[in-house]
């Protein structure tokens, strides 16, 4: 983020209208938040948005994406040191603002990546497996099932149903 107005970390070329503005703010559920500033747009940004919690900065960022129109919109942990609420509106915000564009996740939290069409799994610098979530879950003994299986037996269960679903909605309904 830049030091300057909320408006400039939004729209940096003035190319938006304060409407469309305040449009995407709605949309990542930003917009009380900055009409409780007082300044609205015109809100200060300190450095690196230090006065933006880490989930509030992470939703700018998201709105400036959207606005731009973004092809690819590459994440990395875009949702670690967040709280389970702000993360589940990050990753809809993700899945539905971005769902035609290619979206490029460095993750750690397994369930932000469930969903994805392919999942790279990487060791000490080399990839060792890649391939859609449901598929890679279906060699036992594997390294992404072997990260997943950490997550406890619940856990397992439910990210399991999850790329099992997103797998069966990609593939299998599109060839009826």
């Amino acid at each position: 983020m830049f030091s300057g107005t909320l408006r400039r970390n939004l729209d940096p070329f003035n190319e938006f209208s304060d409407t469309v503005l305040w449009e995407v703010l709605e949309e990542v559920e930003l917009k009380e938040a900055v009409t409780g500033t007082g300044n609205g747009l015109d809100h200060r940004v300190l450095d690196r948005g230090s006065n933006y919690s880490v989930g509030q900065r992470q939703l700018i960022c998201l709105s400036r994406a959207i606005l731009r129109n973004s092809k690819v919109l590459m994440l990395d942990e875009a949702t670690a040191n967040v709280d389970p609420q702000t993360d589940a509106l990050i990753q809809r915000t993700i899945r539905t603002k971005f769902a035609r564009c290619t979206v490029l996740t460095v993750a750690h939290r397994l369930n932000t990546i469930m969903d994805s069409d392919k999942v790279l799994v990487m060791d000490r610098g080399c990839a060792v497996e890649y391939d859609h979530p449901h598929i890679l879950l279906q060699n036992k003994h594997g390294q992404f099932t072997s990260l997943v299986k950490e997550t406890g037996k619940a856990m397992y269960e439910h990210l399991c149903k999850v790329a099992r679903e997103a797998y069966v909605k990609k593939y299998e309904e599109t060839q009826l």
